[in-house]
């Protein structure tokens, strides 16, 4: 019997496989079904910062503005009873999801400032969160604004939050910054438990007939798992802390590769998204079956065993096969 578990965040993952914030994990039914198809773990959708303070600052209007020089109006409109917060479902969903479900949920936190994140965090530790995920949706637009100081902002988010909470945390990161190897240094300095790598940051786009800015999404591509791949590989066994990859993982091939690059996690979304939660036991399938072809005995006896460290080319990570790439396209006519 193949071993596949794995050590993630502290956490003893009976596999690598972790479905990742979507919808899926959002439903509890849903939720179930991966669990029922052997998912390890699951990440909650992100609970928004900007969309909690927004909707308590509509409920502080709402309140306020109606005795605006009618003192008899203060109680015409009063809220609802069952009114229910958009904090308030995110924590009755975790706490749901808790109940039902015998693996790991590790929460998600989405916001940019120390005030929210630090009340949210604890609130979702105090409601059963098994960790929690910082996804700093951060884009540094000011030409004012240095490198350092964005790095400082994030080190600055965790060592506040990681300073009131005893759970597991782990930084969803962007490939933005000028040195992914030595941010994540510093995050492990500050207290993270883990990176997670890399965060996709959705393009607006421009309407063209009516020249507004419009939200764009797509799901990922299979070709975004190789950037993933390679910063796995270039920090396994240079920091000390978990490594996930998040972003393009739609096959077993790619999966793979993250795992003998040295990923402790692989995240799923957009495959399960268009195939269904069933589909992860497929995947699972898939795995099993690799290992024992190749004669492994478990997934730890692989992770890793191709990341830069170890590579029989290590320098081919970095730069020194840019030129071999290149000449490899093949011309056409030719």
């Amino acid at each position: 019997m193949i071993d596949l578990s794995t050590d993630y965040l502290g956490l003893k993952l009976t596999n690598p496989l972790v479905p990742s914030s979507s919808p899926l994990t959002g439903n509890l039914e849903d939720a179930k079904r991966l669990e029922d198809a052997g998912a390890s773990a699951l990440v909650l959708p992100s609970l928004f910062e900007e969309e909690v303070k927004r909707e308590q600052q509509q409920l502080e209007d709402y309140v306020l503005s109606q005795a605006l020089g009618h003192n008899e109006a203060e109680s015409y409109r009063p809220v609802p009873d069952d009114y229910t917060s958009e904090l308030d479902a995110h924590l009755a969903h975790l706490q749901r999801l808790k109940a039902a479900l015998d693996i790991p949920v590790i929460a998600s936190l989405n916001g940019s400032s120390s005030s929210g994140w630090l009340e949210y965090g604890k609130e979702l530790q105090q409601a059963g969160a098994d960790a929690l995920e910082l996804n700093i949706y951060y884009v540094a637009a000011d030409p004012r604004q240095s490198g350092e100081e964005v790095e400082n902002h994030y080190l600055r988010l965790l060592t506040d939050l990681r300073a009131r909470i005893s759970i597991p945390v782990t930084m969803k990161l962007s490939s933005q910054f000028s040195s992914v190897a030595h941010m994540v240094t510093r995050l492990q300095q500050a207290g993270a438990n883990g990176a997670v790598l890399f965060n996709r940051f959705y393009q607006p786009d421009i309407d063209l007939e009516t020249l507004s800015i419009r939200p764009h999404i797509e799901l990922s591509s299979p070709v975004e798992a190789l950037l993933r791949i390679r910063w796995i590989a270039l920090l396994r066994g240079r920091v000390d802390l978990s490594l996930a990859a998040t972003g393009g993982f739609h096959n077993l091939d790619a999966i793979l590769k993250a795992l003998l690059a040295g990923a402790d996690a692989v995240y799923l979304c957009s495959i399960l998204l268009e195939k269904g939660p069933a589909f992860y036991a497929e995947l699972l399938q898939q795995l099993e079956r690799w290992l024992e072809e190749r004669e492994y005995e478990s997934v730890a006896q692989m992770q890793g065993s191709v990341c830069q460290a170890c590579a029989l080319e290590p320098a081919a990570f970095e730069h020194s096969n840019y030129y071999d790439v290149i000449k490899s396209y093949p011309l056409k006519g030719v």
